[in-house]
This record gives structure tokens, sequence and C-alpha cells, in this order.
């Protein structure tokens, strides 16, 4: 079932390699039997996004071949997929990009989003969503509210990685919780730490434009670690989301006993300085968050109810022809957090 007409082709922001992303005509595909087709009205650039386009490799994940970008991505349902019932056509989605097949053992324990056959939009060689049109899977989209536009639903993505970390931290009522980075995934778990209950949630960053906007959406405090120390304060929880492993292990000291430290931010493969002996003789938890599960559902109604402003870090706008600035945007100007690229314009 369709609205309008589908076209047969529709433009798309395609990493070809490293610093080389052409916004070229591809086909419309699908939607296949389980499928929606969404017309994508915002994507969100996040910094796998910038790894991709900057390095042509996120971590272990290295480009082969041309791709689609993004991952983050909002839009309205234009077609449902053969044996598709919902959600209707003209719907608005948020689309969760990482789903499992469905079968094995980890999907079947509920923790699809470590399938090790899963698919992620954008991540090679799945294509991503920065087009006018994208199939994804029915089960993979999620109707926004009445009060949340198209627009911010873009951003429902990583603020539902923000509720899965604050998960993983166990961050529960009177915590104190110790961000470090106020990237935009750091200021979403800022928001939901204090949604959850912490009694006192501290930033840090090396840029004061980031912390302003920290403090202006929620954080109690502020550091920035590039001239002063974070001094004798204790925490309970650390959500590292740096993706620097000078931060996590600094972060670790400040934890009182029994602390938990959880790796929010894209990691590197391997890391020295492990302060062992202050874990074991405090029994601080070491563990890592990666993607999100069953975690949509909990960050639109956080965004909805307004317990997590989603508006204060939406900070740019691109049409897709401009997709190269997009991604260049948040490295060359700390003022930025997201920013999305819109296909339609």
């Amino acid at each position: 079932m369709s609205t309008g007409a589908i076209p047969g082709r529709t433009r798309a922001a395609v990493l070809h390699a490293a610093l080389d992303l052409r916004v070229e005509e591809v086909p419309v595909t699908g939607p296949a039997p389980g499928e929606v087709l969404v017309a994508v009205e915002a994507v969100g650039v996040c910094g796998s996004d910038v790894h991709y386009f900057t390095d042509g490799r996120n971590g272990r994940n290295v480009l082969r071949g041309p791709m689609v970008l993004g991952h983050e991505a909002a839009g309205v349902v234009a077609a449902l997929g053969p044996g598709v019932t919902g959600p209707a056509v003209g719907t608005r989605v948020a689309v969760e990009p990482a789903v499992g097949c469905g079968d094995c053992p980890t999907c079947r324990s509920g923790a699809y989003h470590l399938c090790p056959s899963g698919t992620c939009l954008g991540s090679p060689p799945t294509d991503g969503a920065m087009s006018g049109y994208r199939a994804v899977p029915a089960r993979a989209v999620h109707p926004l509210p009445d009060t949340l536009p198209t627009e911010l639903g873009a951003l429902v993505e990583p603020l539902a990685v923000a509720v899965h970390a604050v998960r993983r931290a166990g961050v529960s009522t009177g915590h104190r919780v110790l961000v470090t980075g106020a990237g935009p995934i750091g200021v979403l778990v800022a928001q939901v730490a204090r949604a959850a209950g912490a009694e006192q949630v501290v930033v840090t960053d090396v840029h004061d434009a980031r912390l302003d906007r920290a403090a202006g959406l929620g954080a109690t405090g502020t550091v920035n670690t590039a001239r002063d120390e974070l001094g004798e304060a204790t925490f309970d929880r650390l959500l590292e989301c740096s993706a620097v492993p000078a931060a996590l292990w600094q972060g670790m000291h400040a934890l009182g006993p029994a602390g938990r430290a959880t790796v929010v931010g894209q990691a590197p493969p391997a890391v020295d300085g492990l302060p062992l002996a202050l874990m074991q003789r405090w029994e601080i938890d070491l563990n890592a968050s990666f993607r999100s599960a069953h975690a949509f559902g909990p960050a639109l109604g956080l965004a909805a109810s307004g317990r997590v402003d989603l508006a204060g870090v939406l900070t740019g706008r691109f049409a897709l022809a401009q997709a190269p600035d997009a991604l260049r945007a948040p490295g060359a100007d700390p003022h930025h957090l997201k920013v999305v690229v819109r296909p339609g314009d």
C-alpha cells in the first residue's frame, strides 16, 4: 500500500572513499515483505558518520564500496511492503537503525543490538538513510508523538543510546553521576541521568561552549578539564562519552566505593592504564554500552514529556547538497552539538 507516486530514483549522500562524499541519484528499492518505505525528512550526523567520512572506517567497520551514510533517521511512512499491516501510510516515524536476525540465541535473549549477524543502517555494507527514501523493517519504525516534530525524531536514536547507557550504568535515585564528554551523547546522557533520579550530574569537557549548553540542559555542574581539576568530588557512577582513554581512567579515580564506570563513547581497539588495583580495592565495576535495545519507547516518552530537551541539542540544519559541510560542522565548531541533514531540502 502506498500514497501518491513513489519515484523510481531519489537523491542520496553516497560515500565512495574517505573525504569523497557525493550527492547522487540512486534507485528507490522496496519495500520488500516485512518492510516499510520511509520518505526521510531528517538524518542526524553521528560521530560514526564523521569517522567514515574522514577515515573511511569506524572502529573495526571498514568502507569496502560506495555506501549511503546516516543512521539517525525520521520521516513519514510512504508505502507498506507485502504482509505489513502498519504503521499506516502517512505516519511520522523514527527509525531504529540496528536490527538483529531475530532467531539466534542473542536475539532471543533480548539483546538484538548485539546480534552477530545483525545489520545497522549506514554501517558497511548496509546503506544508510541519508536519502530521500529508505526501506526498513516494519519492526524498526516507531510512531512519533504529536508533540514531537519530525525533525527532532532524528534525535530519538541518540537519545535511545543515552537511555541504554544510563540503564547499563545502573543510575538510580540519589546517585552522584559524572559524565565525561559534552558532545551530543554526553549531553543527552546527562539529561537522562537526571530523569532517572540522579541528585548530582557533573559534565566535563574541554570546550566551554559545550559545557555551557550542558549546564543549560540540566547538568548540576560542569568542569573544563583543560584548565580545572575535578577536586575532591566523589561519584557513584561514571559515564564516559568522550572516547578519550585518559578521561575514563581519571574519572574512575573520582568514583567512590562500589562505583561503576560505563564506556559509552566509541572506544579505541585497546588502551593502557587500567587502574586495576583501584578497581579491586573499592570493587569498582567497569562495563560498556553499545547502541541500544528496547530503548526507543522510553526515549520517545522522555522527549514527549519534556523531561529531555531534544530541541536544545539540535544546533544546525543542512540540505542534502551540503552533506559534506554537515559532516565537518561538529569538528569545526564546538558550538555545534547535533546537526541534521534534510534530504528534501
